[in-house]
């Protein structure tokens, strides 16, 4: 069987894998985004008076601030670890709101507990709850019973791969359809989780469209009430959520120009390094339920 030069780049390991695949992905533009990917990304500092500043890398923070949060009363951070987006999250949550964070991991639980307990203040931290489960398993017990639910989900994370020599020699196409695999049991079951009128954020700090748009279009595929949240009402979001993260966490600035680069995709919004001044990769789709749908 002659294969075409698509499908041998999709058959390749390692580093020559690695680069043919992401090669085709962004063609012309690779070579600038593979050197930006290179770099450090961009960190801002978010820090409440009195706790231990965290650092985030500004494309992370753009992303939590598109979740809507206004009328949310059980909130909800699926796979939360380290915890820099459940920090973003209690800024922006009501006062009379629950916030739980979800880990599956031991022992990142453990560090996701201890950046709560030192980067949030007690008034705000004693709202969150931690868990420790799988959460694509979750559905199986309960389903409507979250107003807003954040899911950065497990990704390839090629920043970090192209620049560690055994991860990369490493890589594999296989390893994108796994991964794509687990994102769609986590996103299925948030959505399962989610209440009718709410929100739903699904993130990545991935590249490729098979842990991206394609993963958030199997949504359209099996549900018949998911809605795209239009890019007029996102903006809005966002700019209602960086002013109550900016009121309580000062000193956060140049995320507008973060945000302002976003590339539109199909089904969300991708924010590349070599177009923010160095932040991400992350991709975001904002989604929410149809009301009455339940």
């Amino acid at each position: 069987m002659i294969l075409s030069k698509k499908t041998e780049s999709n058959n390749k390991r390692g580093s020559l894998g690695f680069e043919d695949y992401y090669s085709s992905l962004f063609e012309d533009s690779w070579n600038e985004l593979k050197e930006a990917l290179l770099l450090d990304p961009k960190y801002v500092q978010v820090e409440y008076p009195e706790c231990r500043p965290y650092f985030m890398d500004s494309a992370s923070v753009c992303a939590a601030l598109c979740l809507p949060l206004d009328d949310a009363k059980d909130v909800l951070d699926l796979c939360a670890a380290p915890g820099g987006k459940t920090i973003v999250l209690s800024a922006n949550i009501s006062p009379d709101a629950i916030l739980t964070s979800n880990e599956r991991s031991p022992e990142r639980k453990a560090r996701l507990s201890k950046v709560i307990s030192e980067s949030i203040p007690e008034s705000i931290s004693k709202r969150i709850q931690v868990k420790c489960s799988d959460g694509s398993t979750w559905c199986r017990k309960i389903t409507d019973c979250f107003d807003s639910i954040l899911l950065d989900a497990p990704c390839s994370s090629e920043r970090h791969v192209l620049k560690d020599k055994k991860y990369l020699e490493q890589w594999s196409p296989a390893r994108i359809k796994t991964l794509s695999m687990e994102q769609w049991s986590l996103l299925s079951c948030a959505w399962r989780l989610l209440r009718s009128g709410g929100h739903l954020l699904y993130s990545t700090c991935a590249l490729s469209p098979e842990e991206n748009d394609k993963v958030v279009s199997r949504l359209f595929k099996k549900f018949d009430d998911v809605n795209l949240v239009p890019k007029e009402e996102i903006h809005s979001i966002f700019v209602d959520n960086l002013k109550s993260l900016q009121d309580k966490c000062p000193g956060i600035n140049g995320i507008e120009e973060i945000f302002e680069a976003a590339l539109q995709t199909e089904c969300g919004y991708h924010l590349l390094p070599h177009k923010t001044q160095g932040s991400g990769p992350i991709y975001f789709s904002l989604l929410r339920k149809r009301p009455g749908s339940e």
